[in-house]
């Protein structure tokens, strides 16, 4: 499962540019040469009546003009779907790949209205199936026997989860736990010294900011985001707080991706030009407002009460703020960031979901993104939208440093800290890895005379049809029980089949054509089809789509991703 090398049907230099320097790539290969007819010594294949029976889904758009990338979503038979996209979208693949875009039973959509037990006892096609989400305690898994690829390592998975990286460290220890995910940077130095544990470190992929939304006063004064920006220190945050391997950030996207401009500077500090530039906003006296945090470790935040603290004790003796520090429940602040609800300012962060600049700056700032930051600015989404058509590198640097620019003047975030982490495990857990997506493959894991293998993440997930999620404690569960039609490599970055075995695009990178993998089972031991992926697609994409349900219906990856919405109100 998951590890076959991609089959490219064309080797295109749009796809090329999306590639890592540091993970190895999917080679293109060439069409075969023409070949003489040779007579068929057998009688012809007739169809069978099932397959002559099926018929394809199709959902397409009318026009461009609303505004997405999607055009249409055929199912020419069934195990061969057809995406057509009204721009180049040479990433396709690597949003393919990503678990917001599950492929759900088309059956089960219908039962479940598109919500409801959809998100809490969904029905996948992955290596284990969902036993019990025991609210508030644990979520097990269990091994499933008709999956289509290798069996899981291990008969029983459980997911547990605890704020506090020591008591994640406690029960590694005692062995309560079989792995933990994000070992708090003190702890570090107990795990290596520990023969009986090992210490997987995970690469800084991701960011950590101060985010503030320009819809709420005095936020929507540009000078006073841009004194906000100028009197935080960042490198006292790293550090203070991080483990080795951080670095102040310079800029939102991550080192490693190719296209980013990495001679990028950030703001610097300098908490007198901002001090005169608050009061040159109307401030002299500064203001008072809330910072708002959930109370999660993250890749990107590894000691979330701690850094609120530090960061609203530099906005009081830098600029004269008065700050109050406001603790959220985790699935009340995801919910409230995308839907714009958060005022003052707040503590978030990205891990990246695939390895292209789109996953970072598109979701966050391109012409579909979430309502997080409030209104949007014209000339971010424009050049935005001209990048991720574009295949040549070179050319998307560009406009990714004007972009940069940009984000600096606008300032709807102040990037603080690209943040590495580190999991933990036992020493005797076999195929141990810390994925630099955070979305590690607890089939590959296993302890040797256990059944049940148990891991500690940082928060209970918020929902489990994640098309609908942008929590990474929820996609992570469901990346377990649910597949999409690519994958990335176990622990890597690398795009690999998963329900689809090959695709090929156009010249232009506008018609993109999967191949299904035949005999795949959902884990209610319905057939999956080409109709399933058509279906599950036009639930996020199609706003009057009665399937169009969710746990809250902000779908915030497609619309982040793919753009507006087909038929949005």
């Amino acid at each position: 499962m998951k590890r076959h090398k991609i089959i490219w049907a064309l080797g295109l230099t749009l796809l090329l540019s999306l590639a890592l320097a540091a993970c190895a790539q999917p080679t293109a290969t060439e069409a075969p040469a023409p070949t003489e007819a040779v007579e068929p010594t057998e009688e012809p294949v007739v169809p069978t009546e099932e397959v002559m029976a099926f018929e394809g889904m199709k959902v397409e758009a009318p026009d461009c003009d609303y505004g997405g990338i999607l055009k249409s979503i055929e199912a020419v038979d069934a195990y061969t779907v057809v995406f057509t996209t009204c721009v180049p979208d040479p990433a396709f693949p690597v949003k393919a790949a990503f678990s917001a875009f599950q492929i759900q039973s088309s059956d089960y959509l219908e039962a479940t209205g598109g919500g409801g037990d959809l998100v809490s006892a969904p029905i996948g096609t992955g290596p284990y199936k969902l036993d019990s989400w025991n609210r508030g305690e644990s979520v097990v898994l269990s091994r499933f026997d008709d999956y289509w690829g290798e069996p899981a390592a291990s008969p029983t998975v459980v997911f547990r989860w605890s704020a506090e990286g020591t008591q994640k460290l406690i029960e590694l220890q005692a062995g309560t736990a079989d792995g933990i995910d994000n070992v708090a940077p003190d702890d570090i130095p107990t795990v290596l010294a520990d023969p009986n544990l090992q210490l997987t470190p995970r690469e800084a992929f991701g960011i950590f900011y101060l985010g503030m939304n320009n819809t709420y006063a005095p936020f929507d004064n540009e000078q006073v985001r841009q004194a906000i920006a100028m009197a935080i220190d960042r490198q006292r945050l790293v550090d203070n707080f991080y483990p080795e391997g951080s670095s102040a950030a310079d800029q939102f996207l991550p080192l490693g991706l190719l296209a980013r401009d990495n001679t990028a500077v950030g703001v610097a500090f300098d908490p007198v030009a901002a001090k005169a530039m608050l009061t040159a906003a109307g401030f002299p006296n500064g203001f008072s407002t809330t910072l708002k945090y959930r109370n999660v470790f993250r890749p990107y935040l590894p000691e979330p009460v701690l850094v609120a603290q530090d960061i609203a004790s530099q906005l009081q003796e830098n600029l004269g703020l008065t700050i109050e520090i406001v603790e959220m429940e985790s699935g009340a602040f995801i919910d409230a960031s995308n839907a714009g609800q958060l005022e003052g300012v707040y503590l978030l962060g990205w891990t990246g979901d695939y390895p292209d600049p789109t996953n970072f700056y598109d979701f966050h700032f391109g012409a579909g993104a979430t309502d997080q930051f409030g209104a949007k600015w014209d000339d971010i989404t424009s050049r935005l939208a001209e990048a991720a058509s574009l295949g040549d590198e070179e050319a998307r640097r560009a406009i990714y440093t004007e972009v940069n620019a940009l984000l600096q003047q606008h300032v709807p975030m102040v990037p603080i800290a690209h943040g590495a982490s580190a999991c933990a495990y036992k020493a005797t857990v076999q195929g141990a890895h810390c994925s630099p997506l955070s979305n590690e493959s607890l089939e590959a894991m296993s302890v040797e005379g256990q059944d049940t293998f148990t891991f500690m993440q940082n928060a209970e997930p918020i929902g489990l049809y994640c098309a609908d999620e942008t929590d990474g404690e929820s996609l992570r569960v469901c990346e377990q029980i649910s597949e999409s039609l690519l994958a990335y490599s176990v622990g890597g970055v690398e795009v690999i089949p998963s329900l689809a075995v090959e695709y090929s695009p156009n010249e232009d990178a506008t018609v993109w054509t999967f191949t299904l993998r035949e005999g795949v089972k959902f884990h209610d031991g319905s057939d999956f089809d080409a109709n399933d992926v058509v279906a599950s697609w036009a639930s996020w994409w199609d706003a009057s789509n009665p399937l169009h349900v969710g746990r809250v219906g902000d779908f915030a990856y497609f619309s982040g991703l793919f753009g507006a919405y087909l038929n949005a109100p």
